[in-house]
């Protein structure tokens, strides 16, 4: 277990499991009107149990007006879903990888999915923090444990995601954090629904990479 004092102190850790995160910040707003500041941030898996309230996270960060509140919204390129039950359940259930969740008490306040490649590399993917709290931090606290479990469990020597070309402010916010382009892109699924109905003929996803 580990805990950071502050998002500018290194955490102190026991084990391997997972950390908190603790804030000496102003009051802010956050999901819920009645509460003012996130106050600790710790991690688990996701069970079967979660599926549904994942989903929702996802839907709000990336669709339609609630994703607005927010920077990361694909409102502008994309129409209909993110993501859908059946598609976590998947990931939930899966053998090589997992959805990580971020929790203030009970309350989920961000996710993402690992998952293991048989190249000494993981994948990140599934990125998501409630539109009302970006840009405080959490979702760099949400990274920096996704990417110490990768290296701890699998022994990961890179990790590598992929991010629409056209998202030219959160590629900047990933390469502020060690990822670089590399060049190598790959297509977006056009008349699959399941990942959105696009707005524009050109979406194209570009690999992502970190050395861990």
């Amino acid at each position: 277990m580990c805990s950071w004092p502050s998002l500018f102190v290194g955490p102190k850790c026991e084990g391997t499991e997972g950390f908190q995160s603790r804030k000496r910040t102003g009051a802010r707003p956050r999901y819920r009107a009645s509460v003012t500041r996130v106050s600790e941030l710790s991690f688990r898996r996701a069970t079967l149990g979660d599926v549904e309230r994942v989903v929702a996270l996802v839907e709000s960060a990336y669709r339609g007006e609630s994703s607005r509140t927010g920077w990361t919204t694909e409102a502008e390129l994309l129409d209909g879903q993110r993501t859908d039950a059946e598609a976590v359940r998947a990931l939930v259930d899966a053998t090589d990888g997992f959805v990580l969740l971020a929790l203030d008490g009970e309350a989920l306040r961000g996710c993402c999915e690992l998952r293991r490649r048989d190249d000494a590399a993981g994948y990140f993917g599934m990125f998501a923090v409630v539109p009302a709290l970006q840009g405080r931090g959490l979702g760099t606290l949400i990274l920096a444990e996704a990417e110490r479990q990768a290296r701890e469990m699998w022994g990961a020597e890179r990790l590598r995601m992929t991010v629409l070309v056209q998202r030219e402010e959160l590629i900047a916010w990933y390469e502020r954090r060690g990822y670089r382009r590399t060049g190598v892109t790959e297509p977006f699924p056009y008349g699959d629904e399941r990942f959105g109905l696009p707005r524009r003929p050109d979406l194209l996803f570009e690999v992502l990479e970190k050395a861990l």
